[in-house]
């Protein structure tokens, strides 16, 4: 809010003036339209709005991380410790990209991964397990979120989280689990590409993102290009001990919670 409170009217409007001008925008069209009159009335709309000069390029590289950042978090909302675990990894559409979004998936993609069965089934240490790597221009975030169970050392959960990382850098993983990623990555990307606002989206989000728009047609090409030997490097390579930065979120303790009766 302290930044909030800082900027001035001027200051929001050249913003504006500068990041909503149509040479920074991407405009998407899908569906059932007829191509001449879809252009006429773009031409209509948006053709008589000013280009703007470019805004300058942003610098996304982030410093290397050292050594292991920790905190904890006590919030009032919370109802369970939450465990998180995160390392900085890769810009997306980049071959370690891919690979580590199928690691992600083989780690935490749904009931049948690695770390659900170990951590919700076979130790019920946790109650949700999620994670994987999120799609940015810059580095992007690989993931590990844990739910705990009522009583658990978080401790004990992080350890499991890093044995199952140490697993797949020692015995890397086998062709069946990427065959399976490979059909689910099938799977929701035709799922998601009959939604008629999911296709505009990421048609809209390749192109500006990586100015092809054609990477809906290829990315599962990309996919399959990954191989265990691929998975097993950028897990040593991204999932060090120094790079991550752990986040334990506990809830607010009730007598600070509820005011005294």
């Amino acid at each position: 809010m302290t930044d909030l409170n800082a900027a001035s009217l001027e200051d929001v409007a050249q913003f504006f003036k500068t990041y909503y001008a149509p040479n920074n925008a991407v405009l998407t069209l899908v569906g059932d339209f007829k191509t001449p009159e879809a252009i006429a009335k773009i031409k209509k709309y948006f053709e008589d709005i000013p280009a703007q000069p470019a805004p300058p390029p942003v610098d996304m590289t982030e410093p290397a991380q050292p050594k292991e950042r920790r905190t904890t978090v006590e919030d009032s909302f919370a109802r369970l410790p939450r465990l998180d675990i995160v390392y900085k990894s890769v810009p997306g559409n980049t071959p370690d990209w891919y690979a580590l979004d199928m690691l992600g998936d083989i780690l935490f993609g749904g009931p049948s991964s690695r770390l659900y069965q170990k951590l919700v089934k076979e130790k019920a240490v946790a109650l949700q397990v999620a994670g994987g790597i999120d799609m940015r221009r810059g580095p992007a975030l690989f993931q590990a979120f844990a739910l705990l169970k009522p009583g658990q050392d978080a401790a004990e959960v992080e350890k499991l989280i890093y044995e199952e990382f140490e697993h797949v850098k020692t015995d890397g993983v086998t062709t069946a689990e990427l065959q399976k990623v490979l059909i689910q990555d099938r799977l929701q990307q035709a799922e998601s590409l009959t939604n008629t606002m999911s296709r505009a989206r990421t048609l809209g989000r390749y192109a500006v993102y990586f100015h092809d728009p054609n990477l809906i047609n290829t990315t599962l090409a990309n996919y399959s290009e990954v191989t265990p030997a691929d998975i097993r490097r950028v897990a040593r390579q991204y999932l060090g001990e120094t790079q991550h930065t752990v986040v334990l979120t506990t809830p607010k303790a009730e007598a600070q919670q509820a005011p005294a009766r």
